[in-house]
């Protein structure tokens, strides 16, 4: 047996209209908007009388989508500590594959971005660097320079 494909990534988030708009903004288009609750969710995720709400980003002409998730019931868990450096065991980052890290970085401060380092040139090869977005998800971005 084989995997057919990744279908996508899972995120939990706080603010639902925050995250889309953020990830519209990367270039990212929203497939859908759908509540999600009912004995069968809950089963799934383990969590009793669970009520969610999620968005499904996907990356247009290409593969790859992000289930971004409000939890209403229950109320999603903060780690500790809050903001977890880059070496937190479990979910890590997303990377993303851009035309121009600069220009990427300038549409998404606004929207709350910031740098976990800073932008990092690897070799003559790829510009890179890692950030925050909505509820301390960490992204990391790569440009390709040759």
């Amino acid at each position: 047996m084989t995997i057919q494909r990744m279908d996508n990534v899972g995120i939990v988030v706080d603010d639902l209209d925050a995250a889309v708009a953020f990830f519209t903004e990367l270039g990212m288009e929203l497939e859908g908007r759908m509540p999600i609750e009912g004995s069968w969710a809950g089963n799934v995720v383990g969590l009793e009388g669970m009520r969610s709400e999620i968005a499904m980003m996907r990356i247009p002409d290409a593969p790859g989508r992000l289930e971004l998730a409000k939890y209403h019931t229950p109320k999603a868990i903060t780690p500790k500590p809050e903001i977890t450096p880059a070496n937190t065991l479990g979910l890590h980052r997303v990377m993303f594959a851009v035309d121009d890290i600069e220009d990427t970085l300038a549409r998404l401060r606004p929207l709350g971005a910031e740098l976990v380092g800073e932008v990092t040139r690897y070799e003559d090869s790829y510009l890179l660097c890692y950030l925050r977005g909505p509820s301390g998800i960490i992204l990391a971005l790569a440009e390709q320079l040759s």
